[in-house]
């Protein structure tokens, strides 16, 4: 197998520590626990090795990918489509038709990644059979235990009957393994001693509240920070609502995430951020961890995390892989930084007056029309530069699912391409754009 071209797709020479260390472990006899901080590369440190237990002569499901999260489960599929191979894989999770995702397992995949609760249900309604799993992987094993799924991943490890491999993976050390796991002399990939990875390019920072309004201190911090893509880590939806209602008030370009969205509305946000149209993303720990949301340059933690745990995962959003990164905590008159700090964050000065973060350079074109409709980048490309009058750097990042589309524009420009385009078609056919709210 050419592992080069693969690399190459990822736009990298070279496999770092960890996953030349599991290159090796996962082929082998034993099961694996494999342990590495958020932001370190475990996606394709499991799925590359596990190409090599394929048989690519077998039409069925080989290989099961056990996730929490249907944004996880999202990430894993584009991770192994950008591989370039030619195995099928499908993704199946709560929040869309269970019918696309039938239609779609009439052909059964080589690899079946999915939630343990839509993959439960695909198994009782007999959509899919796992007599010729071999592997299967339970990946942030220890959230979906936190989220309560162990009946439904005990029902569906008791329906692989043929399994050879076993293989976990957590951003933090996994305190206890249910026996229905059945791990037989698992080897453990441990790359979480002191978080070496984060110490080496991550600065801590804090930040006292002076008045009595948190909500307005954070308004002074994000002016200060700037337009650098953030993230505000909150423990309570309730609370991420309110500081996106003081978002808008001030006409600030933010998202906001949490369990309570509709995925579409989670999708949007990530979108959102990744293409430059906001800088800011309000989150629960929801989004601590499993999404694909690269360079984030600074993590604010409005609420302090409980556990160091969750603090690990919080900062694990930043200063991923080879680039820095900065962690605030933002301290009211009566909070305490945690205990289980084991240094001491600089300490950071709110300005007097607030000063608004400069407008983004981007603003999203929603299409409505995605990958399920034949529609491509190019059709899109084309249609905003010849009808539209854009020039090719006016054109931001695309994105096409199965049923839209979002496309960054610039922001100067974006009224009068969408007055330009608004009666055009794709592919012969009418199709509503706006944008994207």
């Amino acid at each position: 197998m050419n592992y080069t071209n693969i690399l190459s797709n990822f736009n990298i020479s070279e496999l770092n520590e960890m996953q030349q260390e599991s290159m090796k472990a996962i082929p082998g006899p034993h099961d694996v626990i494999l342990i590495s901080p958020t932001g370190s590369g475990k996606t394709l440190g499991f799925l590359l090795p596990v190409l090599q237990l394929i048989n690519v002569e077998l039409n069925e499901i080989q290989v099961l990918i056990l996730v929490p999260t249907r944004e996880l489960a999202i990430q894993i599929e584009k991770v192994f489509k950008q591989m370039g191979t030619e195995n099928k894989i499908s993704c199946c999770y709560g929040g869309h038709s269970v019918r696309i995702e039938e239609n779609n397992l009439q052909q059964p995949p080589t690899v079946l990644v999915g939630t343990p609760g839509r993959i439960a249900q695909h198994l009782r309604n007999e959509t899919i059979k796992l007599h010729t799993t071999h592997t299967l992987i339970l990946d942030e094993f220890d959230k979906s235990l936190e989220y309560g799924f162990k009946e439904e991943m005990e029902f569906i490890v008791r329906q692989c009957g043929n399994l050879k491999k076993r293989i976990l993976t957590s951003a933090t050390e996994l305190k206890e393994i249910p026996p229905f796991v059945r791990l037989i002399s698992p080897l453990t990939i441990q790359y979480t001693t002191e978080h070496q990875q984060l110490k080496s390019s991550l600065v801590l920072k804090s930040a006292r509240v002076k008045g009595d309004d948190k909500v307005e201190a954070l308004m002074l911090l994000l002016g200060k920070i700037g337009n650098k893509p953030t993230l505000v880590f909150c423990n309570h939806r309730e609370t991420v609502t309110r500081i996106s209602d003081q978002l808008k008030a001030y006409n600030i370009d933010h998202g906001f995430y949490h369990g309570g969205l509709e995925q579409i509305e989670r999708e949007k946000a990530l979108i959102k951020l990744r293409n430059g149209s906001i800088s800011f993303l309000i989150t629960t720990d929801l989004a601590s961890r499993g999404l694909d949301i690269p360079e984030i340059e600074v993590i604010i933690h409005y609420h302090l995390p409980a556990t160091e745990e969750i603090m690990i995962h919080r900062n694990g959003r930043t200063a991923r892989m080879h680039a820095g990164g900065s962690a605030y905590f933002l301290l009211d008159h009566d909070d305490y930084l945690p205990r289980f700090l084991t240094e001491n964050p600089k300490e950071e000065i709110l300005p007097d007056k607030l000063v608004l973060p400069k407008p983004n350079k981007w603003k999203t074109l929603y299409i409505a029309a995605g990958k399920k409709d034949k529609i491509s980048k190019m059709d899109i490309v084309g249609m905003l530069i010849q009808k539209g009058q854009l020039l090719k750097d006016e054109l931001g990042k695309i994105e096409i699912l199965d049923h839209s589309a979002y496309v960054a524009i610039q922001s100067d420009k974006i009224l009068k391409t969408l007055q330009l385009v608004r009666t055009e078609k794709i592919k012969n056919k009418k199709i509503r754009m706006e944008i994207a709210s």
